[in-house]
């Protein structure tokens, strides 16, 4: 069933208060492999929020369960609530949720390198009917002046360009929300130094929402004023930034402070049932 032009527009947020909120959700693939293990969080609205973790936690399969996309490999909510902006979204269709006001930037970036930046861009806006779409073009110049010039096709970018345009695509939906996904794989140290004060300053100036998956916990952290940690499917840890980066196990974990004995564990479960019995 396609959904009409004339749907209801959900209910402002207050600022501060969760714009988004994942309640004790349960995620099956292929109708039988359980991911997703009573997973809840919240996002206030115009803050940075990490979710941390390591490879095969649940970290990008918790983002589809939001954007929609868990459709497109045989995925589904079975269990919990996904809320934004007080409307139920869970299983939603992703275009949908993109009219709703949230966009994914996927791992990997997932660009149409034989399209050039400018088609690349007006693919963002594809649900879109407001007629600005020239106008939005010129803003996202203005924050990635360097796709400017890039008139040629979006293969021939650089990664950090790359990155630069899937992030610009997102902006064309005039999203309330964006869910980033690793935005540092690939890059060079300067140009994730770059990518991040980019993300700062899209959430400073623009107000926009942000759900940031990053194996870089350090620069994560940095950006974020609130994280969650996930191993395996679950939520294990969360806190304020000052508070992750002050706790013991985070630092020896996820930014480097501990040995490596301690660092070779696999989840921080182990490791403090571990340290009790030393």
């Amino acid at each position: 069933m396609v959904e009409t032009q004339t749907t209801q527009t959900p209910p402002a947020v207050a600022a501060g208060a969760p714009i988004l909120t994942i309640n004790n959700i349960e995620v099956v693939y292929d109708e039988v492999i359980l991911v997703l293990r009573g997973v809840s969080l919240s996002v206030p609205q115009g803050q940075i929020v990490a979710l941390l973790g390591p490879n095969g936690a649940g970290k990008s399969t918790t983002l589809k369960a939001i954007s929609g996309l868990l459709r497109t490999e045989d995925g589904e909510v079975t269990r919990g609530n996904v809320t934004f902006m007080g409307e139920e979204i869970a299983n939603m269709a992703p275009e949908q949720i993109v009219r709703r006001g949230i966009f994914q930037v996927m791992e990997g970036r997932r660009i149409v390198e034989d399209m050039t930046v400018i088609e690349n861009l007006r693919l963002g806006a594809y649900t879109r009917r407001d007629g600005e779409v020239r106008r939005d073009l010129d803003r996202v110049f203005d924050f990635f002046p360097r796709l400017r010039e890039r008139t040629g096709l979006a293969g021939y970018l650089s990664g950090g360009e790359q990155q630069m345009l899937a992030i610009s695509r997102a902006l064309m939906a005039r999203p309330k929300m964006i869910l980033l996904d690793e935005p540092s794989m690939g890059l060079s140290p300067l140009l994730v130094k770059e990518v991040f004060g980019i993300i700062r300053q899209l959430n400073r100036e623009l107000g926009i929402t942000i759900l940031l998956v990053e194996q870089n916990a350090r620069m994560a952290l940095q950006a974020a004023s609130y994280g969650y940690i996930m191993e395996s499917g679950k939520i294990v840890l969360d806190g304020t930034q000052a508070d992750l980066v002050d706790n013991e196990d985070v630092r020896e974990f996820y930014l480097g402070g501990g040995g490596e004995e301690r660092r070779s564990f696999k989840n921080l479960k182990s490791y403090k049932r571990r340290k009790r019995w030393l």
